[in-house]
């Protein structure tokens, strides 16, 4: 007998894997909007993974939806199959395996490595997850802790959570109480329309994550009513939402805003692109971006954090890829916050005026344009003649703003519209104001 291989065989077999969601973080100081010359700044308004450092981003809102493919071979293991009767709750073991898709992925554990688990035949990779939900007018489920209601599906507990498949009308509600215990929803080529409610409404949920799956592209769409709906984003959360995976998610809000969260919203990692008629991310409190590559075009601002009487809303960027489009009204920002933070990643955004950063790490550059600039001008940045990003911003603007992590007093920079230049320009201080035309 190989005494070796039986040990090793065996160490295998006890590696289990872990999905990982966390809770609320990063809390803003109180400090007042300060306002940029060329930005026309104000306050009182009533209203997978990052690419950073050198490279080419491009973003245009012209981009149409594509066909979601999982290369994963179905392997699920249950033991217990679900009722889906409106409002029944759904109890029984938990699923082991992909949902409509594949050989799961190898998943990082809490402590930072690699755990997987592997049947002793194939050497296949299994995930283990509380349920598994393929949505429709009849939510097809396997799993625990699910109650089903007509297309509506609702998460009652902690647990990993995969849902794939389309549903028009259909909604996912996350509700474990006061419970701390985490929720990670994990989106696997799933496409959600709704036209008067949420997508996604995390009603109460202290810690939860919403995750799109490695290799999958996403769709969650909203039409709701400008009036009676408190609710209103196609992503909604009362408690503090966060964003992590290696997919892509779409996010549509034809009359509300984008992503939206009394609480906090952290962005970890995935490639987000958000329309909205509103704002495109607004939290009542924070907003911070660690990672990930987020693109939005927003009706009303980019990006917004409100704050309230007791606290500043404020904006943490700390690392990603951010293209930000804001709106036309005379009082909306690209981005907007009471204090605004910006320690690491690359931004590019386009709007009426932005709030100037109370702290940033590196450089960074505003222009102003006399004239204003049209709806779809190709903005092309440029640093020390090498081209950096570009940004098409999909209404009318006055001012542009390119935060990037190498950029160093001394460095020249440029920006062109529509291919024509508009000049190069030295950069002396931590502020750099440019006017153009």
């Amino acid at each position: 007998m190989n005494y070796k291989k039986l040990a090793a065989f065996a160490a295998v077999l006890t590696m289990m894997t872990s999905a990982v969601s966390c809770g609320s973080d990063a809390n803003g100081g109180s400090s007042a909007d300060t306002t940029a010359a060329v930005t026309v700044d104000g306050t009182g308004e009533t209203e997978d993974n990052s690419t950073t450092g050198t490279g080419t981003a491009t973003t245009s809102k012209n981009s149409s939806k594509t066909t979601a493919k999982t290369t994963d071979s179905k392997s699920t293991k249950t033991t217990a199959t679900a009722a889906n009767s409106a409002g029944t709750t759904v109890t029984g073991a938990k699923s082991t395996g992909s949902a409509s898709g594949g050989s799961a992925e190898t998943t990082k554990a809490a402590s930072g490595g690699s755990s997987s688990q592997e049947t002793s035949s194939a050497e296949e990779e299994v995930k283990e997850y509380t349920a598994e939900i393929k949505l429709g007018s009849s939510p097809d489920v396997t799993g625990e802790n699910i109650t089903v209601d007509g297309s509506t599906v609702t998460i009652n507990a902690g647990g990993d959570y995969i849902f794939t498949g389309s549903v028009d009308n259909g909604q996912i509600i996350v509700d474990t109480g006061a419970s701390e215990e985490k929720v990670t929803v994990v989106l696997n080529g799933v496409d959600i329309s709704n036209s008067s409610l949420p997508a996604i409404y995390i009603r109460e949920a202290k810690k939860c994550t919403i995750k799109p799956k490695e290799g999958s592209v996403n769709y969650v769409s909203s039409d709701i009513p400008k009036k009676g709906v408190s609710e209103t984003g196609a992503i909604f959360s009362n408690d503090t939402v966060r964003l992590k995976g290696n997919g892509k998610l779409y996010v549509t809000a034809t009359a509300s805003h984008g992503i939206s969260s009394d609480d906090d919203v952290i962005i970890e990692s995935g490639t987000y692109i958000i329309d909205s008629r509103k704002s495109g991310i607004i939290a009542n409190d924070d907003v911070t971006i660690n990672s990930g590559d987020v693109t939005i075009f927003g009706g009303t601002n980019g990006i917004k954090a409100k704050g309230g009487t007791d606290a500043a809303g404020s904006i943490n960027i700390n690392g990603g890829t951010m293209h930000i489009s804001g709106g036309t009204k005379e009082e909306k920002h690209s981005i907007y916050a009471s204090v605004f933070n910006y320690t690491g990643g690359t931004v590019f955004a386009a709007g009426n005026k932005f709030t100037e950063p109370l702290h940033s790490a590196a450089p960074y550059v505003g222009f102003g344009f006399k004239n204003g600039g049209a709806a779809d001008s190709e903005l092309t940045f440029y640093v020390n003649g090498k081209e950096v990003g570009t940004l098409t911003p999909h209404k009318e603007f006055k001012s542009a703003v390119m935060f990037f992590p190498d950029l160093s007093v001394g460095d020249k920079v440029s920006i062109s519209v529509d291919g024509k230049s508009e000049g190069e320009f030295k950069v002396e201080d931590t502020k750099t104001e440019i006017m153009i035309g």
